[in-house]
Protein backbone atom coordinates (compact mmCIF):
# COMPACT_ATOMS: atom_id res chain seq x y z
CA UNK A 1 0.00 0.00 0.00
CA UNK A 2 1.38 3.50 -0.96
CA UNK A 3 3.04 5.38 2.22
CA UNK A 4 0.22 7.55 3.70
CA UNK A 5 -2.66 6.39 1.77
CA UNK A 6 -4.97 4.33 3.43
CA UNK A 7 -6.79 1.16 2.39
CA UNK A 8 -10.57 1.33 1.36
CA UNK A 9 -13.13 -0.79 3.04
CA UNK A 10 -12.64 -3.82 0.26
CA UNK A 11 -9.37 -4.14 0.37
CA UNK A 12 -8.99 -4.34 4.44
CA UNK A 13 -11.26 -6.96 3.91
CA UNK A 14 -9.90 -8.81 1.06
CA UNK A 15 -6.78 -9.23 4.10
CA UNK A 16 -9.24 -11.41 6.41
CA UNK A 17 -11.01 -13.88 4.04
CA UNK A 18 -10.71 -16.91 4.33
CA UNK A 19 -7.34 -19.23 4.72
CA UNK A 20 -5.19 -15.76 4.25
CA UNK A 21 -2.87 -14.98 7.23
CA UNK A 22 -2.81 -11.10 7.59
CA UNK A 23 0.33 -9.29 8.34
CA UNK A 24 1.65 -6.88 10.65
CA UNK A 25 1.78 -4.39 8.38
CA UNK A 26 -2.18 -4.90 7.29
CA UNK A 27 -3.08 -5.03 10.75
CA UNK A 28 -1.80 -1.84 11.28
CA UNK A 29 -3.81 -0.76 8.57
CA UNK A 30 -6.86 -1.80 9.90
CA UNK A 31 -6.13 -0.10 12.88
CA UNK A 32 -4.99 3.06 11.47
CA UNK A 33 -8.56 3.23 9.19
CA UNK A 34 -10.40 3.91 12.10
CA UNK A 35 -10.54 7.02 14.31
CA UNK A 36 -9.05 6.19 17.82
CA UNK A 37 -11.47 8.39 20.33
CA UNK A 38 -8.17 9.47 22.21
CA UNK A 39 -7.40 11.39 18.14
CA UNK A 40 -8.09 15.07 18.36
CA UNK A 41 -10.00 15.89 14.74
CA UNK A 42 -7.91 18.72 12.66
CA UNK A 43 -9.71 21.41 11.51
CA UNK A 44 -10.65 20.58 8.57
CA UNK A 45 -12.65 17.57 10.44
CA UNK A 46 -13.75 19.45 12.76
CA UNK A 47 -15.88 21.37 10.26
CA UNK A 48 -17.13 19.01 8.28
CA UNK A 49 -18.50 17.38 11.49
CA UNK A 50 -20.13 20.64 12.76
CA UNK A 51 -21.87 21.53 9.32
CA UNK A 52 -23.03 17.54 9.48
CA UNK A 53 -24.29 18.29 13.51
CA UNK A 54 -25.79 21.53 12.06
CA UNK A 55 -28.46 19.41 9.94
CA UNK A 56 -29.46 16.95 12.90
CA UNK A 57 -32.73 16.65 14.37
CA UNK A 58 -31.00 15.74 17.86
CA UNK A 59 -32.07 16.66 21.01
CA UNK A 60 -28.58 19.10 22.36
CA UNK A 61 -27.41 20.37 25.74
CA UNK A 62 -26.89 24.52 25.23
CA UNK A 63 -25.08 25.82 28.07
CA UNK A 64 -22.99 28.52 29.01
CA UNK A 65 -21.10 30.22 32.18
CA UNK A 66 -18.61 32.89 33.24
CA UNK A 67 -16.17 33.70 36.15
CA UNK A 68 -15.28 29.91 36.26
CA UNK A 69 -12.19 28.76 38.13
CA UNK A 70 -11.81 25.12 39.23
CA UNK A 71 -15.50 23.76 39.11
CA UNK A 72 -16.42 20.00 37.89
CA UNK A 73 -19.92 19.54 36.45
CA UNK A 74 -20.74 16.70 35.35
CA UNK A 75 -24.57 15.64 33.90
CA UNK A 76 -25.96 12.08 33.21
CA UNK A 77 -28.60 11.86 30.27
CA UNK A 78 -30.72 9.19 30.21
CA UNK A 79 -33.73 8.41 26.99
CA UNK A 80 -36.55 6.48 26.89
CA UNK A 81 -34.78 4.00 24.21
CA UNK A 82 -30.47 4.23 24.78
CA UNK A 83 -28.09 4.13 27.65
CA UNK A 84 -26.61 6.54 30.02
CA UNK A 85 -24.63 9.51 28.15
CA UNK A 86 -22.42 11.42 30.07
CA UNK A 87 -22.04 15.23 29.47
CA UNK A 88 -19.42 17.23 30.43
CA UNK A 89 -20.19 21.02 31.38
CA UNK A 90 -17.04 21.94 32.81
CA UNK A 91 -14.22 24.89 31.82
CA UNK A 92 -16.78 26.90 30.39
CA UNK A 93 -15.52 30.83 31.15
CA UNK A 94 -17.46 32.44 28.28
CA UNK A 95 -20.79 33.96 27.15
CA UNK A 96 -20.81 32.27 23.70
CA UNK A 97 -23.43 29.60 23.70
CA UNK A 98 -21.80 25.95 23.38
CA UNK A 99 -23.94 22.69 22.53
CA UNK A 100 -23.33 19.00 22.89
CA UNK A 101 -26.35 16.69 21.08
CA UNK A 102 -26.71 13.72 22.98
CA UNK A 103 -28.10 10.72 21.34
CA UNK A 104 -31.98 8.75 21.61
CA UNK A 105 -35.52 10.67 21.65
CA UNK A 106 -37.23 11.92 24.57
CA UNK A 107 -38.62 11.98 27.20
CA UNK A 108 -34.86 12.39 28.61
CA UNK A 109 -33.83 12.64 32.07
CA UNK A 110 -31.05 14.62 33.27
CA UNK A 111 -29.38 14.53 36.63
CA UNK A 112 -26.27 15.41 38.36
CA UNK A 113 -23.26 13.31 38.17
CA UNK A 114 -20.68 15.41 39.82
CA UNK A 115 -20.98 18.92 41.32
CA UNK A 116 -17.69 20.20 42.07
CA UNK A 117 -16.92 24.49 42.96
CA UNK A 118 -14.46 26.73 43.65
CA UNK A 119 -13.82 28.70 46.25
CA UNK A 120 -15.63 31.48 46.87
CA UNK A 121 -15.40 35.06 48.72
CA UNK A 122 -18.02 35.70 51.76
CA UNK A 123 -20.23 37.20 49.35
CA UNK A 124 -19.82 35.36 46.39
CA UNK A 125 -22.25 32.40 45.44
CA UNK A 126 -22.82 30.48 42.54
CA UNK A 127 -26.37 31.40 40.11
CA UNK A 128 -27.34 28.18 38.48
CA UNK A 129 -30.46 27.86 36.22
CA UNK A 130 -32.03 25.55 33.48
CA UNK A 131 -34.86 25.29 31.13
CA UNK A 132 -36.79 22.02 31.15
CA UNK A 133 -38.95 23.99 28.36
CA UNK A 134 -39.28 27.73 26.75
CA UNK A 135 -41.44 28.95 29.78
CA UNK A 136 -39.89 27.03 32.35
CA UNK A 137 -36.91 28.16 34.25
CA UNK A 138 -35.65 26.46 37.35
CA UNK A 139 -33.19 28.73 39.32
CA UNK A 140 -30.99 28.53 42.26
CA UNK A 141 -28.60 30.61 44.17
CA UNK A 142 -25.86 28.36 45.43
CA UNK A 143 -22.48 27.70 47.18
CA UNK A 144 -20.64 29.30 50.39
CA UNK A 145 -23.59 28.93 53.17
CA UNK A 146 -26.08 28.16 50.79
CA UNK A 147 -27.19 24.38 50.02
CA UNK A 148 -25.19 23.12 46.96
CA UNK A 149 -26.76 21.16 44.17
CA UNK A 150 -26.48 17.42 45.58
CA UNK A 151 -24.65 14.42 43.84
CA UNK A 152 -27.61 12.42 41.83
CA UNK A 153 -30.03 15.28 41.87
CA UNK A 154 -32.89 14.65 39.31
CA UNK A 155 -33.29 17.93 37.48
CA UNK A 156 -36.34 16.90 35.81
CA UNK A 157 -37.77 15.33 32.44
CA UNK A 158 -38.25 17.11 29.42
CA UNK A 159 -39.30 16.72 25.67
CA UNK A 160 -37.88 19.89 23.92
CA UNK A 161 -34.91 19.59 21.45
CA UNK A 162 -33.12 22.42 23.67
CA UNK A 163 -32.20 21.39 27.39
CA UNK A 164 -30.43 24.88 28.26
CA UNK A 165 -28.50 25.30 31.60
CA UNK A 166 -25.73 27.87 32.68
CA UNK A 167 -23.59 28.69 35.79
CA UNK A 168 -22.11 31.64 36.89
CA UNK A 169 -20.24 33.23 39.75
CA UNK A 170 -21.54 36.09 41.07
CA UNK A 171 -20.61 38.66 43.55
CA UNK A 172 -23.75 40.28 45.62
CA UNK A 173 -22.16 42.66 47.91
CA UNK A 174 -23.89 40.81 51.07
CA UNK A 175 -24.24 37.27 52.62
CA UNK A 176 -27.70 35.50 51.42
CA UNK A 177 -29.47 33.43 53.24
CA UNK A 178 -32.95 30.77 52.49
CA UNK A 179 -36.24 31.70 54.11
CA UNK A 180 -38.90 29.07 53.80
CA UNK A 181 -42.35 29.72 53.35
CA UNK A 182 -44.88 26.72 53.37
CA UNK A 183 -47.46 25.97 51.12
CA UNK A 184 -50.58 24.00 51.59
CA UNK A 185 -52.70 22.98 48.03
CA UNK A 186 -56.37 21.89 47.80
CA UNK A 187 -57.67 21.10 44.87
CA UNK A 188 -61.45 20.87 45.20
CA UNK A 189 -62.16 20.14 41.64
CA UNK A 190 -61.80 17.20 39.25
CA UNK A 191 -58.83 18.75 36.96
CA UNK A 192 -55.36 18.22 37.53
CA UNK A 193 -54.43 21.73 38.40
CA UNK A 194 -50.42 22.35 38.82
CA UNK A 195 -48.89 25.07 40.51
CA UNK A 196 -45.32 27.29 40.41
CA UNK A 197 -43.88 29.72 43.28
CA UNK A 198 -40.92 31.55 41.48
CA UNK A 199 -38.89 34.25 43.59
CA UNK A 200 -35.44 36.33 42.32
CA UNK A 201 -33.32 33.81 41.69
CA UNK A 202 -35.00 31.26 42.57
CA UNK A 203 -38.37 28.66 41.04
CA UNK A 204 -39.56 25.59 41.70
CA UNK A 205 -41.34 23.42 39.35
CA UNK A 206 -45.23 23.00 39.12
CA UNK A 207 -46.53 20.63 41.75
CA UNK A 208 -49.84 19.40 42.76
CA UNK A 209 -48.73 18.89 46.43
CA UNK A 210 -47.97 20.84 49.15
CA UNK A 211 -44.26 22.35 48.66
CA UNK A 212 -41.74 24.11 51.40
CA UNK A 213 -39.77 27.06 49.34
CA UNK A 214 -35.94 27.62 49.81
CA UNK A 215 -36.18 31.13 48.39
CA UNK A 216 -34.08 33.93 49.46
CA UNK A 217 -33.91 37.12 52.36
CA UNK A 218 -32.70 39.64 49.65
CA UNK A 219 -36.22 38.32 47.34
CA UNK A 220 -38.69 37.67 49.39
CA UNK A 221 -41.68 38.06 47.27
CA UNK A 222 -43.14 35.12 45.72
CA UNK A 223 -45.14 34.87 42.81
CA UNK A 224 -47.51 32.21 41.43
CA UNK A 225 -48.22 30.50 38.16
CA UNK A 226 -50.61 27.85 37.44
CA UNK A 227 -51.01 24.99 34.65
CA UNK A 228 -54.46 23.38 33.56
CA UNK A 229 -56.42 22.10 30.26
CA UNK A 230 -59.56 23.11 30.43
CA UNK A 231 -60.46 22.51 26.88
CA UNK A 232 -62.77 19.75 27.49
CA UNK A 233 -64.08 21.85 31.02
CA UNK A 234 -67.51 24.34 30.72
CA UNK A 235 -66.88 26.06 34.31
CA UNK A 236 -64.20 28.36 35.30
CA UNK A 237 -61.51 28.15 38.11
CA UNK A 238 -60.53 30.07 40.39
CA UNK A 239 -57.74 29.50 42.67
CA UNK A 240 -57.39 31.16 46.32
CA UNK A 241 -54.24 32.19 48.02
CA UNK A 242 -54.54 33.24 51.90
CA UNK A 243 -52.44 33.59 54.35
CA UNK A 244 -53.12 30.25 56.94
CA UNK A 245 -51.82 31.90 59.99
CA UNK A 246 -55.13 34.71 60.01
CA UNK A 247 -56.87 33.13 57.43
CA UNK A 248 -56.44 36.34 55.01
CA UNK A 249 -57.40 36.39 50.95
CA UNK A 250 -54.06 37.18 49.93
CA UNK A 251 -55.26 36.96 46.03
CA UNK A 252 -57.43 35.06 43.40
CA UNK A 253 -56.25 33.49 39.86
CA UNK A 254 -58.31 32.44 37.32
CA UNK A 255 -58.66 29.31 34.97
CA UNK A 256 -60.68 29.79 32.13
CA UNK A 257 -62.88 27.12 31.06
CA UNK A 258 -62.68 25.80 27.00
CA UNK A 259 -58.92 26.38 27.17
CA UNK A 260 -55.38 25.33 28.00
CA UNK A 261 -53.72 27.39 30.72
CA UNK A 262 -50.08 27.23 30.43
CA UNK A 263 -48.45 29.20 32.88
CA UNK A 264 -51.19 31.33 33.83
CA UNK A 265 -50.83 34.21 36.36
CA UNK A 266 -51.67 33.86 39.85
CA UNK A 267 -50.56 37.20 41.74
CA UNK A 268 -47.73 37.59 44.25
CA UNK A 269 -47.56 37.25 47.90
CA UNK A 270 -45.75 39.99 49.83
CA UNK A 271 -42.80 39.34 52.41
CA UNK A 272 -42.67 37.57 55.11
CA UNK A 273 -45.41 35.59 54.78
CA UNK A 274 -44.57 31.99 55.85
CA UNK A 275 -47.36 29.90 55.99
CA UNK A 276 -50.18 30.15 52.20
CA UNK A 277 -52.92 27.95 51.43
CA UNK A 278 -53.58 27.65 47.86
CA UNK A 279 -57.74 26.58 47.30
CA UNK A 280 -58.70 25.99 43.74
CA UNK A 281 -62.27 25.12 42.86
CA UNK A 282 -64.90 25.75 40.23
CA UNK A 283 -66.44 29.44 40.34
CA UNK A 284 -69.48 29.58 41.50
CA UNK A 285 -72.46 29.84 39.15
CA UNK A 286 -74.06 33.03 40.42
CA UNK A 287 -70.34 34.78 40.47
CA UNK A 288 -70.04 34.04 36.43
CA UNK A 289 -68.09 37.31 36.02
CA UNK A 290 -64.41 37.12 36.25
CA UNK A 291 -61.91 40.14 36.80
CA UNK A 292 -59.65 39.92 33.19
CA UNK A 293 -57.15 42.46 35.01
Amino acid sequence: MEKNKLATREQLKKYFEKNKYPTQSQFAELIDAFKHREDIPTNKEAVILANSLASIDNAYLAYYGYNFGKEKILLTINSQDDGEQLIDVSRTNHYQEQKKYFFGTAPYSIKIKEFRLDELSETEYYYFSYQLKDSLTVERVIGNNLPVLSEGLDLGTFTEQRFYLSLSKLNFGQRINNVSTNIKFINNTNVNIMYRAQANYWGSLFSNEDSVTNHYNLWDNLYFYYNADLKEINQHIECKVYNADNKQLIMTGYLYAGQNNEYAWGGDVATGIRNIRIECSYQDNQNNQINFK
